[in-house]
């Protein structure tokens, strides 16, 4: 991937097609082919990897992949349509909205802050952002991965100690577009959001703390990073 993100797309289509001879699982013949696909000089052979891609992310078939797929099928059918199959570009277009606003997650969830909260309470929108301390937030976030959640509580603005709670939506949610199909297909930090409130349904001490060198690293990375949030 640092190959491909620093001009040298050939060394990375090799090593992208290493890893998907030696993948030894669905998931991991998923992951490669997806990568080999981006680097195909053709529009049939991107689509006949896009399509192995599709293939394996359905053997999966779980939560690890299923926020994949909007943008796998809006892939296949770009290549269709670059082909003049009309039909075939709109079948997997209607495919990729069908899956975009419906993610299949069903928990638990959880959320990370620093505030003191009980059962009960309502998590809503509209708080500043952590990471950009100007932006008032349109969504309130939340995760299926406690250790993920565990991460935002100790980034979390405010003196209090890092606490996780588990929530529950109380309306529609999305996948989180700030990380949905960036560096990885999919949603595999399992990060989501919604403009309805989260009612806190109980709290979770089972989750790995960072070292304070761990801690002080992501403080850097955010500090350092450019990446406008999507809100």
């Amino acid at each position: 991937m640092n190959m491909a993100d620093n001009g040298m797309p050939g060394e990375a289509g090799k090593l992208f097609l290493q890893g998907w001879n030696e993948a030894t699982n669905d998931f991991e013949k998923f992951l490669a082919a997806h990568y080999v696909a981006q680097h195909q000089k053709t529009v049939s052979d991107k689509l006949h990897w896009l399509n192995t891609a599709l293939q394996f992310a359905l053997n999966v078939n779980d939560n690890t992949v299923q926020s994949a797929f909007p943008n796998l099928y809006l892939n296949i059918a770009k290549c269709y349509q670059d082909l003049n199959d009309e039909t075939k570009a709109k079948e997997y277009s209607d495919l990729a909205i069908s899956f975009k606003y419906h993610p299949s997650e069903k928990g638990p969830f959880y959320h990370g802050t620093k505030a003191d909260l009980q059962i009960g309470d309502l998590l809503t929108a509209g708080g500043n952002s952590n990471y950009k301390s100007e932006l008032k937030m349109n969504h309130i976030y939340f995760t299926a991965l406690v250790n993920g959640a565990g991460l935002a509580a100790e980034l979390a603005k405010g003196n209090g100690q890092p606490r996780v709670y588990v929530v529950e939506p109380t309306g529609s949610f999305e996948n989180d577009p700030n990380v949905t199909d960036k560096k990885f297909p999919g949603n595999p930090t399992r990060s989501y959001r919604s403009k309805d409130p989260l009612k806190i349904v109980g709290e979770t001490i089972d989750w790995v703390r960072l070292t304070p060198q761990e801690l002080q690293n992501w403080k850097d990375r955010l500090t350092n990073s450019s990446g406008e949030i999507i809100n």
